[in-house]
């Protein structure tokens, strides 16, 4: 996949920007209704935004220290996903019309966890934050910039597929938040 960074880049501010707008209508919603589930294999709202915020703990911190160590100067034009992960990971975590279910790592399974409104605002601090991330990216190159994924420190990224992995997961879990709602409201 070869795509100018500026369009990369604006479209996912746009994905961003979306999820956190979607995120703002669920604290309309009361704590009970967030923490509803259907059964006890599925998550509720805040247990999606809740995973959402762990991987966000890991990645938020991991592009800020790429991007400060990143190569300042004339950044490319185009970027280029990698050829066998990078676009591997980012197109697997794209939402679907149907999702398909994905085995978490435990450490990343929000199952049993004491969850309020205060879920919500983290995530949406992360967003913010991932905001900023993508507009200073804007001044590197997001072909040599390499970012550390979540499991495994081995396994390195270029800076654009890690932010297309990190947004379309968000996105991802957004969508399962909005079935939970409507599997309520059923």
């Amino acid at each position: 996949m070869k795509i100018l960074n500026k369009d990369l880049i604006e479209d996912l501010i746009q994905r961003t920007q979306k999820v956190i707008n979607e995120v703002e209508g669920f604290k309309k919603m009361d704590t009970s209704q967030l923490n509803w589930k259907e059964n006890a294999e599925k998550w509720s709202v805040l247990e999606c935004i809740e995973h959402l915020n762990r991987y966000g703990d890991f990645y938020t911190p991991e592009i800020t220290k790429r991007i400060q160590a990143g190569k300042k100067g004339q950044p490319t034009d185009t970027f280029k996903s990698g050829f066998l992960l990078g676009n591997y990971f980012a197109k697997s975590m794209l939402p679907k019309e149907k999702l398909n279910t994905m085995k978490t790592f435990k450490s990343m399974n929000p199952v049993g966890s004491n969850l309020d409104k205060s879920t919500l605002d983290k995530f949406i601090t992360h967003q913010k934050k991932m905001l900023d991330l993508l507009n200073n990216a804007r001044n590197i190159d997001m072909n040599k910039t390499r970012t550390s994924i979540s499991i495994s420190n081995m396994i390195k990224l270029k800076l654009g597929d890690t932010f297309r992995v990190v947004i379309y997961h968000n996105q991802r879990h957004i969508i399962q938040a909005k079935n939970v709602i409507k599997s309520m409201n059923a």
